[in-house]
């Protein structure tokens, strides 16, 4: 098992944008002071951490997968796991900061929460790619990641994914009733790594 820090200095504007709906416009007019602003309140407070591990993989009948952490019935992660022999099970986040800036701006000023929002969801998908790359450097070559709630994966699936990273230990996530993580601005997700043969 494997624990990270990271670091971001500056954010995808592009992504922010698209989590904003300007997705495809090549200037937001009106909004490039406002994101200006917000990235340099978010960059601060951005913690970037993620633990990772990997697993056996092996397929049973159908749609059965035996991840070496959980069982599961998945047809949408059985078709992404096609040709891999074992697995990357990761968590990440960019931690707390996000959610309290957020929370402070939804009273403050909405439109402000919106960008912070955005940056803050665009933050984790870089740290995400970030790592991403970092697996597939030293593990070879990879399937796109797959988390809980894409397809037919159930988001019950975080129950198992906490305990097999100690993530809450690890990481400082914990999980909602509703198998929600917090820090909101966190993500855990199972990559394949292709068969060598």
């Amino acid at each position: 098992m494997k624990v990270v820090n990271g670091k971001i200095s500056a954010l995808d504007i592009k992504e922010t944008l698209r989590y904003l709906g300007y997705a495809g416009v090549k200037s937001a007019d009106g909004i490039e002071g406002l994101i200006s602003e917000c990235e340099s309140m978010i960059l601060p407070s951005l913690s970037p951490k993620a633990v990772y591990s990997s697993f056996p993989l092996e397929r049973g009948e159908g749609v059965n997968l035996d991840l070496g952490f959980a069982k599961v019935q998945s047809k949408s992660l059985a078709r992404n796991l096609e040709g891999c022999d074992h697995i990357v099970l990761f968590a990440a986040t960019v931690g707390a900061g996000v959610d309290r800036l957020i929370a402070k701006y939804n009273r403050l000023s909405p439109a402000r929460a919106a960008v912070l929002q955005a940056m803050g969801a665009a933050a984790v998908e870089q740290w995400c790619d970030e790592l991403n790359a970092d697996i597939v450097s030293e593990y070879g070559p990879a399937r796109p990641r797959f988390s809980c709630g894409y397809g037919d994966l159930p988001l019950k699936l975080q129950r198992e994914i906490f305990p097999a990273l100690q993530v809450t230990k690890n990481i400082g996530v914990t999980l909602t009733e509703g198998d929600f993580m917090m820090p909101s601005k966190s993500v855990t997700a199972i990559v394949g790594i292709k068969s060598k043969s």
